[in-house]
């Protein structure tokens, strides 16, 4: 953890006021290490839990007569919100959503997710030296045994309070909980000479722990 907490710092450090881009300062630490995979996994872990929204991207159906098989991606509603299958995001997937049309067509599914700081934080990053990451994944259905024990509902509502409106049983949308269940982890933790930019092993998603999570700041993240 002290490795993350120097990577925390060190890209804390220069405001955008600084005569040399932030992105393009030298490492002046020579004690620095750019984080390990685990550490970069922990990251990704934790940004996952903060995001409310992230991008699905998915492939428009060969039927489209507008872009046949043209990949699109859009932002929709996720929380890290299933117990039994920690750090997949829990969708509330509805049949007339473009990206659930294009899985149920047969489209693949990925999800784009990436750090932004509290507005009110002190210091400002440039979004080319902050963490972003792309998670390729499966669409599986929630069952209702699994939503009740996991208290999905109470999770995802506390990230969308409007998502009431849309759950299962609703009159206005059919909609189902589903998991975006992760098989590849690619992630971009800024730039290559302060931080790990390449595939992280699903193992390694996989093996996060809550306290890892619970314990690591994120740039600009109150304590």
């Amino acid at each position: 953890m002290q490795l993350l907490a120097a990577f925390a710092l060190y890209l804390a450090a220069p405001a955008l006021s600084s005569p040399v881009p932030p992105t393009q300062q030298p490492i002046g630490d020579a004690g620095f290490k750019i984080p390990t995979v685990h550490e970069s996994a922990i990251m990704a872990r934790r940004i996952l839990r903060l995001s409310p929204i992230g991008t699905l991207s998915t492939n428009l159906p060969s039927s489209d007569t507008h872009a046949q098989e043209f990949p699109i991606g859009l932002p929709d509603y996720i929380g890290d919100c299933d117990p039994k299958h920690p750090g997949a995001p829990t969708v509330l997937a509805m049949n007339i959503a473009t990206t659930f049309r294009n899985v149920a067509a047969g489209s693949e599914i990925s999800v784009s997710l990436r750090y932004e700081p509290p507005a009110d934080t002190e210091r400002k990053f440039t979004v080319a030296s902050l963490p972003r990451f792309a998670l390729i994944t499966k669409l599986e259905d929630i069952s209702a045994e699994e939503v009740v024990d996991g208290d999905v509902v109470k999770c995802f509502t506390k990230y969308h309070p409007d998502a009431k409106w849309w759950l299962p049983g609703n009159r206005i949308h059919t909609s189902r909980w589903a998991r975006l269940v992760v098989t590849g982890v690619y992630w971009v933790g800024g730039f290559g000479d302060r931080a790990y930019i390449g595939w992280i092993p699903v193992q390694e998603w996989n093996s996060v722990t809550e306290a890892e999570i619970d314990a690591l700041r994120l740039p600009g993240e109150k304590q």
